[in-house]
Parts: C-alpha cells; sequence; structure tokens
C-alpha cells in the first residue's frame, strides 16, 4: 500500500512537471535575461554618458582656451563628435550652441544659423530651446532682419529667460524704430529682473529713450 502510494505521488510529481515544468524553466530564463540585460543597459548608459561628459570636457578646454582665441576648426570637430556620436543629446547641442557662438565672432552668420537651428529642430529640453531661439532672433538682428526674428520669439519664455526674452524683443523694437513698443519691452524686462536690473545695461537702454524723447 505503501509503495503504492509512492508510485502515486511520483505520477503526480511527473504529471505536474509535465504541465509546468516547461514554463517555470522559460520564465526563470527569461527573468534571468532581464536582469542582466537591464545591468548591461545600464553600465552602458553610464559608460557612454562618461565618454560624452569627458568630450563635452575637451569642447569647453577648446573654446574657454588660455590665450583667449579658441580654434574655430577644433571646437568644429569635438562639437561634430558629439553630433555623430551622441546625437540629441544636451552635449551635443551646447557643442552647437559654442559652434554658433564662433560662427558669430568670426562673422560668419549664416554656419551661426545653420548650427542653432540643428538645435530648435529638436531641442534637448527647454532651456536649450529658448538659448537656442534667443540667439538665433539675435544672429537675424544682426542680418538686419528685425521683423522676422521678431516672428521667431513666439510663444512663453520658461520663467528664468522671460526678462532676457522681453529684452531682446526691446532690442528688435528699437531696431525697427518702434520706440513706444521697446520702451514697453525694456520696462517688461525691468520689471520681471526686479531691483538686481538698477542701473544696470537694461536701465541705461530705458533712460536713453527716455533722453530722447526729451
Amino acid at each position: 500500500m505503501a509503495s503504492r502510494t509512492e508510485d502515486e505521488e511520483l505520477a503526480v510529481i511527473r504529471d505536474w512537471w509535465q504541465r509546468n515544468g516547461k514554463p517555470l524553466l522559460v520564465g526563470g530564463f527569461l527573468a534571468l535575461v532581464m536582469v542582466f540585460g537591464w545591468q548591461y543597459w545600464t553600465e552602458y548608459r553610464a559608460n557612454q554618458a562618461a565618454v560624452a561628459s569627458a568630450l563635452y570636457q575637451q569642447l569647453l578646454n577648446a573654446v574657454l582656451a588660455p590665450a583667449g582665441t579658441p580654434d574655430p576648426a577644433e571646437v568644429a570637430e569635438i562639437s561634430a563628435r558629439l553630433q555623430g556620436e551622441f546625437p540629441g543629446t544636451a552635449y551635443a547641442q551646447y557643442g552647437s550652441l559654442f559652434v554658433a557662438r564662433l560662427a558669430v565672432d568670426n562673422g560668419n552668420l549664416d554656419d551661426a544659423r545653420a548650427a542653432l537651428q540643428s538645435v530648435l529642430d529638436k531641442p534637448a529640453d527647454a532651456t536649450l530651446a529658448e538659448l537656442a531661439l534667443q540667439r538665433m532672433a539675435r544672429v537675424m538682428l544682426a542680418q538686419d532682419q528685425a521683423e522676422e526674428a521678431l516672428q521667431v520669439l513666439t510663444g512663453e519664455a520658461p520663467a528664468a529667460y522671460a526678462a532676457s526674452r522681453e529684452e531682446l524683443k526691446g532690442d528688435l523694437l528699437l531696431h525697427l524704430g518702434r520706440k513706444d513698443e521697446a520702451r514697453a519691452a525694456f520696462a517688461s524686462a525691468m520689471q520681471l529682473l526686479g531691483p538686481e536690473a538698477a542701473g544696470g545695461i537694461l536701465q541705461l537702454k530705458i533712460d536713453d529713450l527716455a533722453n530722447g524723447d526729451a
């Protein structure tokens, strides 16, 4: 009787294994794959971030050259590497902003616009979008396209950049001879900045407009 009971138990166990053993093995295997896959992905992302950070540091070193005259070719080369290896990242897009700045310094305004447009096409975050937008408007102003630049400055700026957006609008409006609107934009920027704007360049712009009307 005992032997029969053991045989029955073995049969039950065998039947259970046939029904559940393979799914358990597959499930366990998939769990291991997910765990090790996630670990690999995490390490990969960390390594990639480290490489991107190192490249960006090289870019900063090139831009902030001790001699005070960064090499545009070197900056462009490092920026191109960031764009190629880490497209769409903040590192790559800040690189484009540096390229644009040097292009402006060297009078290559079309190149500056191209670099800024690459950021505006798909900005990594709202800060980069606003920085690129305002710099694009400045470049357009330098190309005597103030009216078009005003059209670019649409939508609401992030709070941290609202004052600089208003001041930029004032500069564009002043260039177009629309002094009353320029004064209003400067006053709006002054209000957004608060007491820290007192005695600064923004105040000088407002005072110049007032003196011009006297």
